[in-house]
């Protein structure tokens, strides 16, 4: 089970139990990381606070009490709603609080100027696959997190895939290949299935096929360590199926494409924190 930075026993909060909310602390739970009896989530609507109180967790409409109850606490809330979650809470944050913000585009710099002076905060980018514990996660501390608060987050995080401490710089990057990522990895799964379809193969078969074909792919990718580059001319052979098919994708602009999406969600993120 993971501490507390201080040492003390680790009680989780999360402000927000929407889709990201239920990944990160599915993950966690999924791992036993932390007791379910241990762990408080706040939101205004009964709606997805149904999934976290099937699993045991403490639920509450109030964002104070979520304070009261926990020593590490989650924002989990849209990026516009951030100013006013910490305005609202910003009298209970105490120097045992360690404050998690997942909001895409909104800066540690914003975040310590909406919170009280020396408040320990980290700002972290999930993907939806953290519930699997598949995700990938990167992280930042801000000016008053310690080296242990890293180690603590970090280990919480372990249970939900691959995290890394990166600097700040990387994480509205991170958002855009990653976070959003995710989506265009499913874009690109349900056309692989839709082309296999259309040649004659049942829907659910190539539905299954295509993401055992991704699956593979990226394990692949991540136990060799080598480019994709290496690894999709190791699939090409003179004149095989794979050359051809290739070929049809860089005249329909696959990677350009997928580089300004990636561009795009970035600017969309640094964008979020000048509103």
């Amino acid at each position: 089970m993971a501490a507390a930075a201080s040492g003390e026993e680790l009680r989780l909060g999360c402000i927000g139990a929407g889709k990201m909310a239920q990944g990160i602390l599915g993950g966690i739970i999924l791992a036993g990381k932390v007791p379910v009896s241990n762990i408080t989530v706040s939101a205004p609507s009964e709606t997805n606070l149904e999934y976290f109180r099937d699993k045991g967790c403490n639920t509450t409409h109030s964002n104070i009490a979520v304070l009261y109850e926990s020593n590490v606490i989650f924002l989990a809330t849209k990026p516009h709603i951030i100013p006013t979650v910490l305005e609202e809470i910003k009298s209970s944050v105490t120097n045992n609080h360690v404050i998690i913000s997942m909001a895409a585009g909104v800066s540690l710099q914003t975040l310590e100027q909406l919170s009280p002076p020396g408040a320990k905060i980290l700002r972290m980018s999930p993907n939806l696959p953290c519930v699997v514990q598949e995700g990938a996660v990167v992280f930042s501390r801000g000016s008053c997190a310690e080296q242990q608060d890293s180690d603590m987050l970090k280990n919480l995080l372990s249970a939900c895939g691959m995290c890394e401490e990166t600097p700040e710089t990387y994480i509205d990057i991170h958002t855009g290949l990653s976070g959003s990522g995710v989506a265009y990895v499913y874009l690109f799964a349900e056309a692989l299935a839709d082309g296999a379809v259309k040649m004659g193969m049942p829907s659910a078969l190539s539905s299954r096929i295509a993401a055992q074909t991704l699956l593979g792919a990226a394990k692949l990718m991540l136990q060799t360590g080598d480019h994709p580059a290496k690894l999709r001319s190791d699939v090409c052979t003179p004149g095989g199926t794979t050359i051809h098919a290739l070929h049809e994708l860089e005249k329909g602009g696959l990677r350009a494409t997928v580089m300004s999406a990636v561009e795009a969600a970035t600017q969309r993120a640094r964008d979020l924190d000048r509103r």
